[in-house]
Order: structure tokens, then C-alpha cells, then sequence
């Protein structure tokens, strides 16, 4: 069980690695395709453009080296859940957004549906790492 955690958490902080890396060079295109989500308010899509990306790649960073995994993972897992019920919510709202997941270019491939699925996907493994690696050595509630 151990290897299939360790495994999980790797796929999952190179997931957070590859998406970090394009938004990190693309400040301003990054900044673009948050405002497409319409959800933030104006003044907040700027700072949230620098900071995510910045984010995912520490949070990465710390899931490949192990370091504050409890942490790291909670908020790879909280991240995750947020990108993933903004696009339900846009899904639901009718507006077909650029995801903007792993590229700032426009048209980066796929439509919505791809993208909910993926990225529920993704969900599901950052839960599965978190189990793995957070409560494997926890005893259960009698």
C-alpha cells in the first residue's frame, strides 16, 4: 500500500508541477482566462493570477519531496475541489470556458465536458493520495 501511495502522490504533485509551469511564464494570459470564469471579482484576478500558480508548484514541490504532506495534501485536495466546481459552475451557467488547467494558449484542447471529467478525475486521485498517505497509520474511531 505503501508504493500505491507514494505513487499517488507523485502523479498528483506532477500534475501540480505541469500546471503550474505556463500560468508562472504567462502571468497575464493566466489572469485572462480567470476573468473568462467570471466568478472572481475584477480586483481579485489579478493577485489570483501570480499566486496559484505559485501555489501548485510549492504544493507540488512539497508532495514530491514529502515534506508537510498532511498540509500539502489538504490543500492540493481543497484547490482541486474549487477548479473543479468552478467549472461545474460554469458548466451549468452555459459558458464554455478555456479551462486553463495546464496551458495559457487559446483553444489548449478539449471542451467542458472533457474538462469535468478530468478534472473530476483528478479529484478522485488527490482523495485516494490523501487516504493513502494521511490516515493509513491513523487508528479507526471505535
Amino acid at each position: 500500500m505503501k508504493a500505491v501511495a507514494m505513487a499517488l502522490r507523485v502523479v498528483v504533485a506532477g500534475i501540480f508541477l505541469y500546471a503550474s509551469y505556463d500560468k508562472i511564464l504567462h502571468p497575464a494570459d493566466f489572469a485572462a482566462i480567470i476573468k473568462d470564469y467570471r466568478i472572481l471579482p475584477d480586483i481579485l484576478v489579478n493577485p489570483a493570477a501570480i499566486i496559484l500558480p505559485w501555489l501548485e508548484l510549492i504544493l507540488g514541490v512539497l508532495l514530491v519531496t514529502g515534506k508537510w504532506l498532511e498540509g500539502a495534501l489538504f490543500l492540493v485536495n481543497v484547490l482541486m475541489l474549487v477548479f473543479w466546481t468552478a467549472l461545474i459552475v460554469n458548466a451549468v451557467r452555459g459558458i464554455d470556458v478555456g479551462c486553463g488547467c495546464f496551458s495559457t494558449a487559446k483553444d489548449s484542447g478539449g471542451d467542458m465536458a472533457w474538462y469535468l471529467f478530468r478534472d473530476g478525475f483528478f479529484v478522485l486521485l488527490g482523495l485516494a493520495a490523501w487516504r493513502l498517505c494521511v490516515f493509513r497509520n491513523k487508528p479507526a474511531a471505535p
